[in-house]
Parts: C-alpha cells; sequence; structure tokens
C-alpha cells in the first residue's frame, strides 16, 4: 500500500486533518524547499512548537509522520532532513555569504541568525532607521586548531524580507542559537522574481595581515537586499574570486 504524505492527506481527506498533520505539512514544505537542507539538524522540539505556535507534544506528533515517510530521521545527534535535495539546475554565480568557500578543506564553519539592529554601516547601506531591528546573519570559519581564518556579517534589507519568503520565516526563529542554513538565499531571491547585481569592494585593514570584502546586492530596481562584510586573515587564508564569462554569440 503507496504511503501518503502529509500534503496528499490534507488533500485526499474529506475532514479537516489534525493539527499535528497541518504542522507535518508545513515542516514538509520547509524540507522541499531548502529552508531546512537535506541532512540539516532540526530545531529542537521547544524551537518548533515556539515557531508553529503549538505544543511540544503537536511538533512530536508531526514529526513521527514525517519519520513513518522516512522525511525526517532520528539518531543520537536528533532529527535531521532526510528528503533528497533537488538538483541545482543552474550554476550559481554567489556565493552567501561571500567568501564561504574556505582555503583549507578541513575548515569548521559556524553560522548563525539573530533579529537585531544591523551595525550602523549596514543600517545606512539599506535604508533601515537606525536601531531599527533586522535579520542578521554571521559566518565564522576556523582552522581544525581553533584558529579563526574568516568572519562575515550580513544584514538584509525591509525589502528582501517582504518580497523573499525564505527569508521572512527566520525571523521567528533568530535566535543565534540555531545554525542558520542560508547558503541558498541568493537562489532564493532570484526564485522572487529579483535580478541580483552585487558590487564588492576590497580594503586591507590596518594591521596588514587581514583584508575585508564588502558585498552589496541589489536587485532591478536599485533597491538594497543585503550587505556583508567579510574579514580575512590573508597570513593563514587565501581569498579566491571565481568569475563565470558568458559563452560567445
Amino acid at each position: 500500500m503507496a504511503r501518503t504524505t502529509p500534503h496528499e492527506h490534507s488533500q485526499t481527506d474529506d475532514q479537516s486533518p489534525p493539527l499535528y498533520w497541518r504542522i507535518a505539512t508545513e515542516l514538509l514544505g520547509e524540507l522541499r524547499d531548502g529552508t531546512i537542507p537535506p541532512g540539516e539538524r532540526l530545531p529542537g522540539e521547544r524551537q518548533l512548537a515556539g515557531h508553529f505556535g503549538v505544543s511540544r507534544e503537536t511538533v512530536r506528533q508531526a514529526l513521527e509522520v514525517l519519520r513513518r515517510d522516512g522525511l525526517v530521521a532520528t539518531d543520537r545527534r536528533g532529527s535531521h532532513a532526510s528528503l533528497t535535495g533537488r538538483p541545482v539546475e543552474d550554476p550559481v554565480s554567489l556565493a552567501f555569504p561571500v567568501g564561504v568557500r574556505t582555503a583549507d578543506p578541513c575548515a569548521v564553519d559556524r553560522t548563525t541568525v539573530t533579529w537585531e539592529a544591523p551595525p550602523p554601516e549596514h543600517a545606512a547601506a539599506l535604508g533601515l532607521a537606525p536601531l531599527r531591528p533586522t535579520l542578521v546573519h554571521r559566518y565564522q570559519s576556523a582552522a581544525p586548531d581553533g584558529r579563526t581564518l574568516r568572519t562575515a556579517v550580513t544584514s538584509f534589507s525591509a525589502v528582501a524580507l517582504s518580497e523573499v519568503e525564505e527569508l521572512g520565516r527566520y525571523r521567528d526563529r533568530a535566535d543565534g542559537a540555531a545554525a542558520a542554513q542560508l547558503r541558498r538565499a541568493y537562489d532564493w531571491m532570484r526564485r522572487a522574481g529579483l535580478t541580483l547585481h552585487h558590487r564588492d569592494a576590497i580594503t586591507q585593514l590596518a594591521d596588514a595581515s587581514s583584508v575585508r570584502v564588502t558585498r552589496r546586492v541589489h536587485d532591478q530596481y536599485a533597491r538594497p537586499l543585503e550587505i556583508t562584510d567579510l574579514v580575512v586573515d590573508t597570513q593563514q587564508d587565501t581569498l579566491v574570486y571565481e568569475f563565470t564569462l558568458p559563452a560567445a554569440v
């Protein structure tokens, strides 16, 4: 007998599905659109309960539905997404955040996201009022011995959060604790109908051992979408830029 996904259940059942089925359906949507990438550890039951506005027991039942369908697996690390990701049809010309590809193959990356007032220079670049909170993403890459190789801080504009559904979802769980998987942020922006234009400025810092890359991204209407400041320790790491040239006509 074929198994039924929460989405199929809600469409074929004449009666209203129970609350945990609806939560399972919403969570499945986040798995399918890449908000939670395959293999990524899911937030804890308490965080999911707060995110969906339901009890932990409802979340527990929703996760069990997804486990039965093989969409979520649980091991000693906790629950994680096991839904097969969709292949990327087109190569991504921009990496989010800028410079995420460290030269050290053994580097350990850590990302978080918070809802807070961005750095003043970010607020000015994004057209945000002083102290107005927004989504702030932080990235750190460290060598196995703990040496910091590169750090990045990204702030998103009100336009990006209002027009890109996947980014807007992060506001409710931007607590700075859970890992923030925004690797597909630029893909999400394009899928929302935004044409991305970026400008990178590279400056050497006063200590002469590090450089800062500031990337500003705007859309086809010149509206700012995000700004990223990346700092790379050039004595321990190498910044590599990759360019894809258009095909000859």
